[in-house]
């Protein structure tokens, strides 16, 4: 299942509308980090008419350590990277976002200031919605109904069900793995093994391997001395 997270919340207005867009394109699971409002308030349940199922069945949580559990952690942001030397924050276009494990949550950050550099660091990748430089940053609901429509087109134009896709700890034990070779070789100062590091997550978690490739990838950084 593909979850949703919104972190803190001001706006019950918000949890809403984002359930009512869930609604249109067949996402189930709502997840409230830390809100700063009443996500089951009045307010909440007028903006998601015909969703009220999914505010019903939300999950709220206390901290961002429990999105831990999924096998991708996919963050959305207007911010993005001024130039490619900003790896955490090198995105992909919604259109190029195809989510071949069902174990994902798309995270979607505060009104106000989005999501922290911390949480980006912790999330696999990054989606943005090109926008006007002047205006960038669209409304949390607006943006939940771009990316969840790509998904929707996307998924239902790909049948993948017979491939085996790689999980969270598979993902966790290649990038183990690579870190450790990453040891093994000199760099000159420390923040260029930090870069490289930073760079390896995001390839890994930008590729969505299959079983096969990420055994191979295992096997091919075992060998590096």
């Amino acid at each position: 299942m593909i979850s949703v997270a919104l972190i803190e919340p001001i706006s019950p207005g918000n949890v809403g509308a984002v359930a009512r867009v869930m609604k249109n394109f067949d996402l189930k699971e709502l997840i409230i980090v830390n809100p700063q409002c009443d996500p089951l308030s009045e307010e909440a349940f007028k903006r998601a008419r015909h969703a009220e199922d999914v505010l019903k069945k939300m999950k709220v949580v206390k901290s961002f350590s429990y999105l831990k559990k999924f096998d991708y952690v996919i963050g959305t942001t207007a911010n993005v990277g001024s130039t490619d030397y900003n790896i955490p924050r090198l995105p992909v276009r919604p259109e190029d976002l195809r989510i071949l494990n069902k174990s994902s949550v798309i995270l979607f950050g505060r009104e106000d200031s989005g999501l922290t550099n911390e949480e980006i660091l912790n999330c696999d990748f990054i989606v943005s919605i090109p926008a006007s430089k002047k205006y960038k940053t669209l409304n949390v609901s607006h943006s939940a109904a771009i990316i969840f429509y790509e998904i929707f087109k996307n998924n239902q134009s790909c049948s993948h069900e017979h491939i085996r896709m790689a999980c969270g700890k598979d993902k966790d034990l290649l990038l183990k793995i690579i870190y450790k070779s990453l040891g093994r070789l000199k760099f000159s100062t420390p923040d260029k093994k930090e870069t490289q590091r930073r760079l390896w997550k995001r390839v890994v978690g930008k590729s969505y391997l299959t079983k096969r490739e990420f055994q191979a990838m295992c096997g091919f950084f075992k060998k590096i001395k």
